[in-house]
C-alpha cells in the first residue's frame, strides 16, 4: 500500500494528496459518528461526513501542503535540533491556532449556523486539546518524514484528531472541569 502511495504521489502529487485528505476527513467523521457518537447507521448525518470530506480536501490540504513547505524552505538552521523545535513552535502559533479557526467557521458556515458562537463554544477546548496532541507529533514529522510524506503522516495521525474535531464540531464542549471534553480521549 505504501509503494502504491509512493508511486501516486510522485506521478500525481496534488491529486494524491486531495484524495487522500478527502477520505481520511471523512472517515474521522464516520468514526466519531459511530464509535464516539454512537449513531448508527440509520442516524448517521452523511451530510456532515461530506462536509469534513470537502474540508480536508478542499481546504486544510491545499494550505497545509503550502505551510509544511514553507517551514522547510524558510526555517533552516545549521543545527537541526533547533530548526525542529523553531518549526514546532511556529507550527503551534500560528498554523494551528488559524487552521482551527477556519476549521469551526467554514464548518459552521456550511452548516448554516453562526461562526462566532461556534468558536465561543468550542475554540479554546480544542486549541488546549492540539497542543497537547500535536507538538510531540510534529516534532517527529519535522525532524524524520521528507516533506512529500508530511501530509500523509498528519492525516494518519489525524483520525483520532479529525473524529475528535468533527465531534467537538457537532457539540458544544463545556469547558469545566469534568466536563464532556475530558471524557474524550
Amino acid at each position: 500500500m505504501f509503494r502504491w502511495y509512493q508511486r501516486k504521489l510522485a506521478s500525481h502529487p496534488t491529486l494524491t494528496q486531495a484524495v487522500a485528505t478527502t477520505v481520511l476527513f471523512g472517515t474521522g467523521d464516520i468514526l466519531a459518528q459511530q464509535f464516539v457518537e454512537k449513531k448508527g447507521l440509520r442516524n448517521h448525518e452523511f451530510a456532515r461526513t461530506g462536509r469534513m470530506a470537502f474540508y480536508g480536501g478542499a481546504i486544510w490540504r491545499p494550505v497545509a501542503s503550502r505551510w509544511f513547505k514553507f517551514l522547510q524552505t524558510r526555517i533552516v538552521f545549521q543545527n537541526k535540533n533547533v530548526e525542529m523545535v523553531t518549526r514546532v513552535a511556529i507550527d503551534q502559533t500560528t498554523f494551528a491556532p488559524m487552521s482551527l479557526c477556519v476549521f469551526l467557521s467554514s464548518m459552521s458556515i456550511m452548516e448554516g449556523s453562526n461562526p462566532k458562537e461556534k468558536l465561543e463554544k468550542s475554540y479554546f477546548t480544542a486549541l488546549k486539546r492540539n497542543w497537547t496532541v500535536w507538538p510531540f507529533v510534529q516534532l517527529v514529522n519535522f525532524r524524520w518524514v521528507p516533506l512529500d510524506h508530511r501530509i500523509i503522516v498528519v492525516q494518519v495521525v489525524s483520525l483520532g484528531w479529525n473524529c475528535y474535531l468533527s465531534y467537538i464540531n457537532s457539540t458544544a464542549l463545556p469547558s469545566s472541569p469534568g466536563g464532556v471534553e475530558d471524557r474524550i480521549d
